[in-house]
């Protein structure tokens, strides 16, 4: 399964022009689920990751792959300053990827339905005092956070754990790599055009299982199978099933 593979290899290189580093999370303390209760209003909180302001970048994304070189364990990775260190709005980006059963994941509905439901893990992870606010018809994922949570010692370890944790709830994942980004001078632009090729490939699996036309003159699928490693045979592969 190399659908994303492509992508995530883009997200590699941009990042290791930077400064990273491998957060310690083993012994980072649970941290307190606030559920549909972690509302931050404006009073409350220190600062915005991703900001109001379109020229803040606040991307978002989470990706599944079966190569094992590209997740090896679970890790958290930051690009930038941890939570502690902001002390301002700032362009942020979460890009998580998840290593998958491929045989697992199955085919047709059930292929792209396993996929949805690893990436709406990120609905149902709630850490007090870190909001969320998604928006997928803008393609944004800022966060709120607050100045308690901050007070409390929240880190980025500590995000990136509770996504590691509800993530492996799922039998089908073997392991998760979350990145955090924060870098003032980090390619967002560039890693946007990324995330967006992701969304794309996604929406491209379930038309492939929607659409069994095998004529790529007329199919809209076409440059999504000339530039992703796999979709071609993806989509071939579930339309002879059809014949």
């Amino acid at each position: 399964m190399k659908l994303y593979d492509d992508v995530i290899n883009k997200w590699n290189t941009k990042i290791e022009n930077f400064d990273k580093e491998s957060l310690h999370f083993e012994h980072v303390p649970a941290w307190e689920d606030a559920g549909k209760n972690n509302m931050i209003l404006r009073a409350d909180m220190a600062y915005e990751l991703g900001g109001s302001e379109k020229s803040i970048y606040a991307l978002g994304s989470t990706v599944i792959t079966a190569n094992e070189a590209l997740v090896p364990k679970d890790e958290i990775v930051l690009v930038g300053k941890d939570l502690q260190e902001i002390s301002g709005d700032t362009s942020y980006a979460r890009l998580t990827v998840v290593l998958v059963d491929e045989e697992a994941m199955g085919e047709g509905d059930a292929l792209y339905n396993a996929i949805r439901n690893i990436e709406y893990v990120r609905y149902q992870i709630s850490p007090k005092g870190f909001m969320m606010r998604v928006s997928t018809s803008h393609h944004r994922e800022s966060v709120r956070v607050s100045k308690d949570a901050l007070t409390e010692g929240m880190t980025f370890a500590v995000v990136g754990k509770t996504f590691i944790n509800h993530l492996k709830k799922n039998p089908k994942v073997k392991a998760v790599k979350v990145y955090f980004i924060t870098e003032k001078d980090f390619d967002y632009k560039g890693l946007e055009k990324d995330v967006l090729q992701a969304e794309a490939i996604t929406k491209a699996i379930d038309h492939v299982f929607k659409d069994m036309s095998t004529d790529c003159n007329t199919c809209n699928l076409k440059q999504i199978c000339d530039e992703v490693e796999g979709m071609r045979e993806l989509h071939f592969k579930n339309a002879s099933k059809e014949e």
